[in-house]
């Protein structure tokens, strides 16, 4: 690709897409700007005038792949509704097929290092896809006393974890890990014993 300089029709997004391609292949820190800018067709230079280094390139792909997951997220518990033990568990299956259809935006959201706090606007739309998962854990709990209801933001977190711990191990083919079950099955199955565990849903509702 022959490189255009400055008059690349949108430089920014081709640089942002570029940086993605290079982590899914060698991750957040094996590329320099250099390459993204070479992959992009654009000159070395040409990236300072967007981003000031690899980690606001990489901010910038994570912030974009918040948005993605968050609108994802929201479109599953919507679709859920009016159950609520439905739009958890859609929650959680959403997670999975982001970082599936998603490898990049992924790798840039969760294993780059860089922090949801770096920029108001990536902060922003971070705490919009948590608050999702904590909407649809505050649903499920309506039944529990207030006394003994634990903190919805807790055990989103957790089933957060639960789901971040199945993509890594089994969903992304880590070297070594291969399990005799579907990722979606072990998640599905990981969250009935944790609701359970919980008093959340009853052991025959799901």
């Amino acid at each position: 690709m022959p490189k255009q300089g400055y008059h690349h029709g949108n430089l920014r997004q081709a640089l942002v897409e570029a940086a993605l391609r290079l982590i899914e292949v060698k991750g957040p820190t094996g590329f320099t700007l250099s390459e993204a800018a070479k992959t992009a067709g654009v000159t070395p230079a040409a990236v300072y005038r967007h981003f000031e280094g690899r980690e606001d390139l990489i901010a910038e792909a994570a912030r974009q792949g918040y948005e993605i997951f968050a609108d994802l997220m929201q479109f599953a518990y919507d679709k859920g509704q009016p159950s609520a033990l439905a739009s958890f568990e859609a929650t959680g299956r959403a997670y999975l097929a982001f970082a599936r259809k998603y490898p990049g935006h992924y790798i840039a959201m969760f294993e780059s290092g860089i922090s949801v706090n770096r920029t108001p606007e990536l902060a922003a739309i971070a705490t919009r896809a948590r608050g999702v998962m904590e909407q649809a854990a505050n649903d499920l709990s309506q039944h529990i006393p207030p006394e003994k209801r634990p903190p919805a933001s807790m055990f989103s977190a957790h089933i957060w974890a639960m789901s971040h711990g199945v993509v890594e191990l089994f969903a992304r083919n880590s070297p070594g890990t291969q399990s005799p079950f579907p990722p979606e099955d072990l998640l599905e199955t990981g969250i009935g014993v944790y609701l359970r565990g919980l008093g959340l849903i009853k052991p025959d509702d799901a």
